[in-house]
């Protein structure tokens, strides 16, 4: 049977060492987590630059991207633009002066794309890429669905314990 915790410290594991490895980042330039986030979101996402974007995607707190914005705005880092069309929207643009910053961002991010993937066969990676699309496509169904499934809820909760995995959500142990 499927352990969701298992699932759950993996991917808390992965994020630790995540950021672990980009603290060195913070600290070479005096940031903060936050502030590193913004900077690697806005510099991996050109299209989706709004601090509202930020909030959605980084699931991080809307004070906490206005703070950490105002911060690299007044470090010289950021500028606001406003939208030409839309003069509620305000479109955040990184400086000339934070290229070092996203070239430091993008070998971290590479090295740690590096560490996950280490010993991995082309085959392996292959499947991988395979597998992980389909797990993100099945999130993508179940944010369209929206987020009360107290009716799975109920039958996982309920389903009777099983040896292996059976492909059906029902068959998941919390």
């Amino acid at each position: 049977m499927y352990k969701f915790g298992e699932l759950w410290n993996g991917l808390r594991s992965m994020l630790r060492l995540y950021e672990k490895m980009m603290k060195n980042v913070c600290r070479k330039y005096g940031l903060s987590m936050v502030e590193v986030d913004i900077i690697a979101f806005l510099k991996n996402h050109p299209m989706k630059d709004t601090a509202a974007d930020i909030v959605e995607f980084r699931m991080l707190s809307k004070a906490a991207v206005s703070k950490g914005a105002e911060l690299l705005i007044q470090k010289g880092l950021l500028e606001r633009n406003p939208d030409q069309k839309d003069r509620r929207k305000v479109h955040l643009i990184l400086t000339e002066d934070a290229q070092p910053i996203m070239y430091d961002v993008q070998q971290v991010q590479e090295s740690y794309a590096a560490q996950l993937l280490d010993g991995f066969s082309e085959e392996e990676y292959e499947t991988y890429i395979h597998l992980k699309g389909r797990i993100l496509e099945n999130v993508k169904i179940g944010e369209e669905r929206g987020y009360d499934h107290s009716d799975q809820c109920y039958a996982v909760c309920n389903a009777p314990a099983s040896g292996s995995w059976t492909g059906r959500a029902a068959d998941y142990q919390l």
